[in-house]
């Protein structure tokens, strides 16, 4: 059996001979960059970043949010899971199914709970009343309750790999 390390030095090895700078493990990559999702905004402009908290409670930004010219869109297919106000703003959220779940805010739409959306179809207006500046979306992403970064669906962002030291 070959020892990880080896296995790693090969691996670089031959990625060098190759002259490639695009292979990578297969466990690099993120399971779920390809799953086909779109921006839910027409001219993405990132306004801010994801901000993973150091715990379930702490301060954080559990998304991103992006500029917007108007029209918010389903990143991915799914159903209206909720749409109606949340301390005073209009929030989207749409069930994707397999553990996966979007929240759209402030948008006002005319879906209502249950409503089927095919990607990229439009879900609502971007309304002024969100937490960010006018015409700003917030685009946050949950899988099995937990939030994640959007971008890891939209291909943003790659996956840490931590290679042997010694």
């Amino acid at each position: 059996m070959t020892h990880p390390t080896a296995r790693a030095i090969t691996l670089v090895i031959a990625v060098l001979l190759a002259g490639s700078t695009a292979i990578a493990p297969a466990a690099a990559i993120d399971d779920l960059a390809a799953r086909g999702w779109v921006w839910p905004v027409d001219e993405v402009q990132l306004v801010r970043r994801f901000e993973a908290p150091a715990h379930a409670y702490g301060p954080g930004h559990r998304g991103v949010d992006l500029a917007s010219a108007l029209t918010v869109r389903a990143p991915a297919a799914g159903r209206i899971a909720f749409a109606g106000m949340v301390a005073g703003r209009p929030v989207v959220t749409i069930d994707h199914g397999d553990g996966l779940v979007t929240t759209l805010e402030p948008v006002l739409t005319e879906l209502g709970v249950g409503d089927a959306v095919s990607r990229g179809s439009p879900v609502g207006v971007v309304a002024s009343e969100g937490h960010a500046g006018p015409g700003t979306v917030h685009f946050g992403v949950r899988r099995n309750g937990e939030y994640i970064n959007p971008l890891r669906l939209l291909g943003g962002v790659p996956r840490a790999v931590l290679l042997p030291c010694c």
